[in-house]
């Protein structure tokens, strides 16, 4: 099997689209994990375009695991990017698994997408069973061996694990994510984050990514993290999430709608040969 696909990027976050809107690719999750494997192709995350009578598209994530993604930030906004440049236009509407996601072309490879509402009810992130979302009560340790209590669950279209610490390099996600990704309280599995608030417009993370692992950046775990930092009094309702690679910008608006902006990489056209 032989086709052509796109790579692209946002801070990092890599992506392999598919456009399957006039040729049909149908791969199974053995060619997925062989797209995904670095060291084959290589990406974060595999992404499907398909035709959609009511919207630009609609896209399917998959992670490099080969396990399916209801949303993802970063991706949404390559593709809107990649549709714009198609199509002239600068208003991009994205059907996906966890809604209709609608992004603004402001130029310059910037994309702004409104993610959807952040939610906190234990049976919308969802948990196992009835907790206090906002403090799960669950213990990281630290480099030196100390416990740290806590732990936030949110959702923004997927499941995220937020823990908000005085130090962040002396926490290990490597050693951390892999664990409380598959914690019994997320039946769906869930992103796990590390998070130290700079002050109320800047937090800086590390993120482990479910279905993916360690990534330089992921766009729905920077509006979680901002969406938990405005819940508990910690960061403003315009907060800047700082990567190694760079920065998202996150704004909510009053009714916990979460809009995410940042760069996207320029478009690469690769053939594939599976």
């Amino acid at each position: 099997m032989e086709f052509s696909a796109y790579k692209m990027d946002g801070l990092g976050n890599d992506f392999v689209i598919i456009d399957n809107r006039s040729n049909q690719i149908n791969l199974n999750k053995e060619q997925i994990l062989k797209v995904c494997d670095r060291k084959f192709i290589g990406c974060d995350q595999l992404i499907i375009i398909n035709n959609h009578d009511k919207s630009d598209a609609k896209i399917d994530f998959f992670n490099s695991d080969g396990s399916e993604s209801g949303a993802c930030g970063n991706g949404t906004r390559c593709v809107a990017d990649l549709l714009s440049k198609e199509n002239g236009k600068n208003n991009i509407s994205l059907v996906t698994s966890a809604g209709e996601l609608k992004s603004n072309i402001l130029g310059k490879n910037l994309v702004e997408t409104g993610i959807g509402f952040g939610k906190t009810n234990w049976n919308e992130i969802p948990l196992s069973k009835n907790v206090n979302t906002r403090n799960l009560q669950i213990e990281i340790l630290d480099n030196d061996n100390k416990s740290h209590i806590g732990g936030t669950a949110i959702s923004v279209g997927n499941p995220h694990l937020i823990f908000f610490v005085n130090n962040l390099e002396n926490f290990n996600i490597e050693k951390i994510g892999p664990i409380l990704e598959k914690h019994e309280l997320f039946p769906e599995r869930c992103n796990v984050t590390i998070a130290h608030v700079i002050n109320e417009q800047l937090i800086k993370v590390k993120v482990w990514e479910r279905g993916a692992g360690l990534t330089k950046a992921c766009g729905t775990a920077a509006c979680a993290t901002a969406f938990a930092g405005l819940i508990h009094n910690l960061s403003s309702n315009q907060v800047d999430i700082e990567f190694r690679t760079g920065n998202l910008s996150i704004s909510i608006d009053q009714n916990n709608f979460i809009k995410m902006k940042g760069p996207v990489s320029d478009i690469k056209k690769i053939d594939i040969k599976l």
